[in-house]
């Protein structure tokens, strides 16, 4: 698989509940290997939340990412808040 074709891919725990999608990957710089990697959580259209997964959480990778853990609910609320800001928009 390409990276590509990695970011953008939905995110399952395993339990097979959708947690997110690919939003960033985070490598090694001598290893290559990756390390972590960053999923959106979509809140709605002009915010979102993120969360770092470690590699070693995915279980497998294919038509979607399969996690080898559970992700609570608690978690992906605590997950950090980004608010994306529109230009020319106001409220």
């Amino acid at each position: 698989m390409k990276i590509k074709e990695f970011i953008g891919s939905t995110v399952l725990d395993k339990n097979a509940n959708v947690v997110g999608k690919v939003d960033n990957v985070d490598f090694d710089t001598e290893t290559g290997k990756i390390e972590t990697i960053s999923l959106t959580l979509q809140k709605s259209i002009f915010s979102k939340d993120a969360l770092e997964i470690s590699f070693e959480d995915i279980a497998t990778i294919g038509a979607y990412i399969i996690l080898n853990k559970e992700i609570a609910k608690e978690e992906a609320e605590e997950a950090e808040t980004v608010e994306i800001e529109i230009e020319g928009e106001e409220e």
